[in-house]
């Protein structure tokens, strides 16, 4: 069974069967997902782990009658000591040997890579419209500026140069806003040797600069955690621009004097995400003891200039994704009223 050990390098789930449905080899994932060890699988009838062996039963029969290249289906894995494990069934023959391959995608697994990749659709879709839309508004607001400037020149009148400020204040805020939305595409890349709880101790000393009192910073850190390549500024930027968020939605906490942001790093294995595998990947996580993310722009927090704060920009996460996005990692966020969860994971050497 040597040619099969490199499924044992899959986070999906795969058996290889023979035409009478017994096990000729497990992967480590799927011992690992049935809390049953590979010597107690093998041999074994692998219709018994489904919760209703029909289907599996009907789809061999198929795969051996050459009916299909490829059957899918849903179903239910039994688990030893534990609830059942929904899966997606992808069942295939392979030639000359005529042995069948069943991979089974659990589906919260399946659902986190539709996930990603709508998350990467929507922030390609992003960048392109943030540069387009900044430079549509940059080359106007110079023209308009010097307009009020000329105009502001030729006026004896306090009363109407009071008017020509207020244009040329406009057209400064929009340019601001204009280059903090072109900065990551003008920015090179800068990338050197990170360390990823200096990039926090110095988050942490900026906050906690700007919320001296109320607030409380919690540092859990594993210190194993080796140094990467990357760019430190940008991620410091990411950190301060969540932990920020954060730390402006725990206002009235702050008054009460109980707000709580977390810097929590963690090193996670064989995880796949992005559509590519990897041994090692740092988890940091950035929580707080908030009311959690509105309802109402939960699906949409990464878009820009979305905002769930009256007078807030909506780019801090847009452009902590880009930031992240530029490392290999992405972004995830579980929120709930008492605790939100900003997860950054990057890939590891």
């Amino acid at each position: 069974m040597e040619r099969f050990h490199s499924f044992d390098l899959l986070a999906t789930l795969v058996a290889v069967v023979s035409a009478d449905a017994s096990v000729q080899f497990s992967n480590a994932a799927l011992e690992d997902a049935l809390g049953i060890s590979r010597r107690t699988i093998v041999g074994s009838n692998f219709a018994d782990v489904f919760c209703e062996p029909a289907p599996f039963r009907s789809a061999l029969d198929g795969a051996l009658d050459n009916a299909f290249a490829a059957l899918r289906y849903d179903a239910l894995l039994k688990r030893n000591g534990a609830d059942a494990l929904p899966v997606h069934v992808i069942v295939t023959r392979t030639e000359p040997s005529n042995d069948i391959i069943v991979e089974m995608v659990p589906q919260e697994q399946q659902t986190r890579q539709d996930r990603e990749e709508r998350l990467a659709e929507q922030a390609q879709t992003n960048k392109e419209l943030i540069r387009n839309l900044a430079h549509e508004i940059k080359n106007p607001l110079g023209g308009i500026r010097g307009a009020a400037q000329l105009l502001e020149m030729e006026m004896g009148s306090p009363e109407l140069t009071e008017y020509t400020q207020v244009i040329i204040h406009e057209a400064d805020r929009l340019q601001s806003l204009v280059d903090r939305l072109l900065a990551p595409h003008r920015r090179p890349h800068l990338v050197g040797d990170v360390n990823i709880h200096e990039v926090c101790e110095r988050v942490r000393s900026l906050i906690l600069a700007e919320f001296p009192k109320g607030l409380r910073v919690v540092r859990d850190y594993d210190t194993s955690i080796p140094e990467f390549r990357g760019d430190r500024e940008q991620l410091i930027q990411t950190v301060l621009n969540i932990a920020h968020n954060a730390c402006q939605a725990l206002a009235d906490r702050i008054a009460a004097g109980d707000g709580r942001v977390t810097f929590k790093t963690r090193v996670t294995r064989q995880i796949t995400f992005g559509k590519q595998r990897y041994r090692l990947a740092l988890e940091l996580h950035v929580i707080d003891n908030g009311p959690g993310v509105p309802d109402s722009i939960r699906d949409r927090i990464f878009y820009p200039l979305v905002s769930g704060r009256e007078g807030g920009s909506g780019l801090g996460l847009t452009l902590a994704q880009t930031f992240v996005q530029q490392h290999h990692g992405l972004i995830e966020v579980d929120s709930a009223p008492g605790r939100t969860d900003f997860k950054i994971l990057i890939p590891l050497p």
